[in-house]
């Protein structure tokens, strides 16, 4: 018996979206559109009819915006919702905004010959409505900026040589724009330097950096490649480029390279995992968070190698559970833990193991 194709529903305000969006799902095997809608008030009858299992909602559309309707489907009917944003600075802030509320990830639409460019995404897209399908979808409280300042952030470390010569490198990809902002909402502002590889296009990362640092104690900035990486700071891989660390006599250092695709993924969280390796040894912690695909698994384990500990996601916390999975599965991890717990235990290990840095 063939296994339950993936209903999915289209709302989009172009009519060439909509064709060329059920074009692609419906040339998979495993999905077919269960209809479409030119707006969210069609939609929400739609939706009530059909019951999908992954909605593709444009983020600007008429008669009712698209923020305003994933809030209330969100609110009422909390179901899985792939986003698609315009490759612009208001679409890209607003599809910030879009994951705060809960939606699972998104796509973007590319700037010339629509109709080429979508197909050539079919593959991302298909993927996209995929993990969706599968994902968890849990009610989300979105903050509000200045909140990290609040009792959620975690105590200070009161060890400069933790924070100045240790290193937390992250990495995430699908429902990971909101594990990440979780986390550092927590940390306090004398923190490790972070590295982070999230698997986001390019422009979405100076709305993503933004907002986080709008929400945290921490200063958060997409990387430009070139910085000293300091205590209380992160830095965001932009989403055209690879991000590495490297070291320049006693300083770490951030690198930038648009060098070619990892596991499909530019930037990869491989690339940045290995080089963290490489730089830091055993000054390194590794977190890998909620995200599909395997992208981080080998470069974690070549950091638990070089002597970095390493901590993951568990399933239930996860969006989606496939980046951690294949990281446990490596056995590139030491402790796998609950989001909400991750960054106590990742600060714990700091305090405990902190010491001076170790030559490497």
């Amino acid at each position: 018996m063939s296994e339950k194709k993936i209903k999915v529903v289209i709302v989009d305000d172009s009519a060439l979206i909509r064709s060329v969006m059920s074009e692609i799902v419906n040339s998979q095997p495993d999905m077919e559109v269960a209809g479409t809608a030119p707006d969210p008030l069609v939609a929400r009858d739609l939706i009530k009819r059909v019951n999908p299992d992954v909605l593709t909602l444009d983020v600007e559309m008429p008669k009712m915006d698209g923020l305003d309707f994933l809030e209330k489907l969100m609110r009422l009917r909390p179901m899985p919702v792939v986003m698609v944003s315009s490759l612009t600075e208001r679409g890209s802030e607003i599809t910030m905004r879009a994951l705060e509320l809960g939606a699972v990830d998104f796509v973007t639409k590319p700037k010339i010959s629509i109709q080429a460019g979508m197909r050539e995404y079919t593959e991302m897209i298909t993927d996209k409505i995929r993990a969706a399908a599968r994902a968890r979808i849990k009610p989300r409280t979105v903050p509000a900026p200045g909140a990290g300042t609040g009792p959620a952030s975690l105590p200070l470390l009161r060890s400069p040589l933790t924070s100045s010569e240790k290193l937390i490198i992250i990495g995430a990809s699908t429902g990971g724009t909101e594990a990440i902002r979780e986390f550092l909402m927590q940390m306090p502002s004398d923190c490790p330097g972070i590295l982070i590889a999230q698997h986001m296009p390019e422009g979405f990362t100076t709305s993503f950096a933004r907002r986080l640092d709008s929400l945290c104690r921490i200063s958060v900035v997409e990387s430009q490649g070139n910085e000293r990486v300091l205590p209380g700071h992160a830095y965001i891989a932009p989403g055209h480029s690879h991000l590495l660390l490297a070291r320049s006599g006693a300083n770490y250092m951030t690198k930038i390279e648009q060098t070619d695709p990892v596991n499909r993924h530019r930037p990869s969280v491989d690339v940045l995992f290995r080089s963290a390796a490489q730089a830091a040894g055993k000054n390194a912690v590794g977190v890998i968070l909620t995200g599909m695909g395997k992208d981080g698994a080998q470069g974690m384990l070549d950091m638990k190698a070089a002597g970095a500990y390493n901590f993951a996601q568990d399933e239930a916390s996860c969006v989606v559970f496939g980046m951690p999975r294949e990281a446990i599965a490596v056995g590139a991890t030491h402790e796998v833990a609950a989001l909400n717990a991750l960054p106590g235990l990742v600060l714990g290990h700091l305090a405990t193991h902190g010491g001076r840095a170790l030559r490497v």
